[in-house]
């Protein structure tokens, strides 16, 4: 079988269907993990979880309680360190306090009330423009690293085959589609897509009338400081520390199509938050900015399983690609190996085009 898309999503999906038996190839139009597997943030969580849907709930519970055993399978495997940190998001919702403390309410992870005393306590550099919110059981990931664990275990496994830089192009009908890679046709039982924002476009090209687009996100990275230590969530903006004292701060959402260049009022917008939330990063210097693409869906509920025996779908992911991987490539084999489904598959079933 084969897979369109070696992003977190594809190359986990792989490692399910493979570790199962399968024979799996990866065919990606960049080198693995290089698109929005290697430019988000990395926490694993939703921002404002109580926002979402509970089938987006459902995803992200059961990646959270797996994910740290997948980082140390994958370090094990690879030697590639993804430095998961499990040290805690704070958030400032005071209009949905109430809102986030019942959808709390008997999940791991938890959300406490803090006064702003106990917030500095945890976070002195930061200021707050009211007291937070808190999930102490909250991680990150250093993404590039685990896209680049990721993909060595996909190469290193008898089961999957990766095919990088190769142009895809979708065609046939959703009952029978096959795939034409630098002209030549691929012929394959079963094909998923799982092409993040590209995946739209692709599905289209049969004639699925499919509404995943790309949201641009730029983001900021801060030269090591150690100014936070943990996952610091404000007025939609968030500051992620690294291993190495390093802060990711993001990000913005633009609705721009694939224009993929950063740009200076985005940086201006991004530093002067930045500064606002931690002003002791005016004294630190401004490593890098760069651009991803979000695959969007409307309301951020991905799209997770098949539009016919031989089409399946793993996309849509919008921006919580990172912490429902573990669970909707764990879900898709499920429904592909004919198992008992781990999460109630309903909500995240692909549409036919009518």
């Amino acid at each position: 079988m084969t897979i369109l898309g070696a992003g977190v999503i594809g190359l986990m999906t792989a490692l399910e269907l493979a570790d199962a038996g399968w024979q799996v190839q990866i065919i990606d139009r960049h080198r693995a993990a290089m698109e929005s597997s290697w430019a988000g943030g990395g926490i694993v969580s939703p921002l404002y979880p109580w926002r979402y849907a509970p089938g987006v709930t459902a995803l992200a519970t059961w990646s959270q309680m797996t994910y740290s055993g997948l980082i140390e399978r994958l370090a094990s495997q690879t030697g590639i360190d993804a430095q998961w940190l499990q040290t805690g998001m704070l958030v400032t919702a005071m209009a949905e306090r109430d809102q986030a403390l019942t959808w709390g309410q008997g999940l791991n992870p938890r959300v406490v009330p803090l006064s702003l005393d106990e917030a500095y306590a945890l976070e002195p550099h930061v200021t707050l423009n009211e007291a937070p919110l808190w999930m102490p059981e909250i991680a990150s990931v250093r993404t590039p690293r685990l896209g680049q664990a990721l993909r060595k275990a996909c190469v290193s496994h008898p089961g999957i085959h990766l095919l990088e830089h190769q142009h895809v192009i979708l065609q046939g009908e959703v009952d029978a589609p096959h795939v034409l890679v630098e002209g030549r046709v691929i012929e394959t039982p079963r094909l998923v897509v799982a092409a993040g924002a590209w995946s739209g476009q692709l599905l289209q090209s049969i004639g699925v009338d499919c509404p995943i687009r790309p949201m641009k996100g730029q983001m900021l990275l801060f030269a090591p400081s150690h100014r936070v230590s943990r996952v610091v969530l404000c007025d939609g903006r968030y500051a992620i520390p690294r291993a190495d004292g390093r802060i990711v701060f993001g990000s913005t959402l633009e609705d721009v199509g694939f224009q993929r260049t950063p740009d200076r009022p985005a940086f201006d917008a991004l530093y002067a938050d930045a500064l606002r939330l931690i002003p002791s990063l005016a004294d630190v210097s401004v490593e890098a900015q760069w651009a991803g693409f979000r695959p969007g869906s409307p309301d951020g509920m991905p799209w997770i399983g098949p539009l016919s025996d031989s089409l399946w779908v793993n996309a849509g992911h919008f921006r919580n690609g990172v912490v429902l991987a573990p669970a909707s490539a764990r879900l898709l084999a499920d429904m592909m190996l004919g198992r008992t489904p781990t999460i109630d598959p309903t909500p995240y079933q692909p549409r036919k085009a009518t």
